[in-house]
């Protein structure tokens, strides 16, 4: 069997917005009663057809990285971040400082990720709309718990388009107790999975295949994406070849709190 091509989507967001919730329904079609704290990050992975119903359709592997949101863990991140293909940036509909810090989740990863264009920015002087173009890494927002607001889906998605809009990314409104949220023929499904064509269209479709990080006029700075999970005796998991994706454990030490 010919070996699956991957990709890798850092989920970033507050402690306690759903991120968690929001990466189980995405991998598994399935809602979690009593989410735990997650400290450091959880891999999981799911399978998705890019370019599904086309003579360019091809099965990828997506890892969803879920990065822990305490902001006593900021200075240990920049682990999981290098090599970043694509970013969920993750935010609570009902909570509008979660909205705002989507900026320095942003800032952070690009920050830690190693472009030299953003090195050393700080969270203030950072203008998402310099990360606009067909250059850059694909983003999509998320807004979660949809089913706690008391005003309608248009209202909540109005609320979170700031950031999208000066990213020029997509963005839906989840409720991650509900399967539904994402059922297949959606608007919140398509453009999910216009996300995930994006990403893996920048990484392994692009003309000439460099990550959108690396500076073109210095390309011996490029690196290949070596995930701990593409080795097969990793103690991160065993990828089952029945269910096309798995979750990871390695780096996800869970509390007995809820998130």
């Amino acid at each position: 069997m010919a070996a699956i091509d991957k990709v890798k989507v850092i989920v970033v967001g507050d402690s306690g917005v759903g991120k968690s919730s929001l990466v189980q329904l995405i991998c598994h079609g399935q809602t979690i009663s009593n989410p735990s704290w997650t400290v450091g990050c959880s891999v999981e992975m799911k399978l998705h057809e890019y370019r599904e119903g086309t003579q360019n359709q091809k099965t990828y592997f997506v890892e969803l990285w879920d990065v822990g949101g305490s902001s006593s863990h900021r200075n240990t991140r920049s682990v999981f971040y290098n090599p970043t293909h694509g970013i969920i940036l993750v935010h609570d509909l009902t909570n509008r400082k979660s909205e705002q810090n989507l900026q320095k989740w942003l800032a952070e990863v690009l920050n830690k990720e190693g472009n030299s264009k953003y090195k050393n920015h700080t969270f203030d002087d950072f203008d998402p709309e310099q990360f606009v173009g067909s250059t850059q890494i694909p983003i999509l927002v998320i807004g979660t718990k949809v089913d706690m607001l008391e005003a309608s889906r248009a209202h909540a998605q109005r609320r979170s388009a700031t950031i999208a809009e000066e990213c020029a990314a997509d963005e839906i409104a989840v409720d991650n107790t509900e399967v539904r949220s994402l059922a297949a023929g959606s608007s919140s499904a398509v453009k999910l999975s216009r996300f995930f064509d994006k990403v893996i269209e920048r990484r392994h479709h692009g003309r000439d295949s460099i990550s959108p990080y690396v500076d073109r006029n210095n390309l011996s700075g490029r690196r290949p994406f070596s995930s701990p999970l593409s080795n097969p005796m990793s103690p991160l998991s065993t990828l089952s070849p029945l269910s096309g994706y798995s979750a990871y454990s390695a780096y996800s030490f869970k509390s007995a709190h809820n998130e």
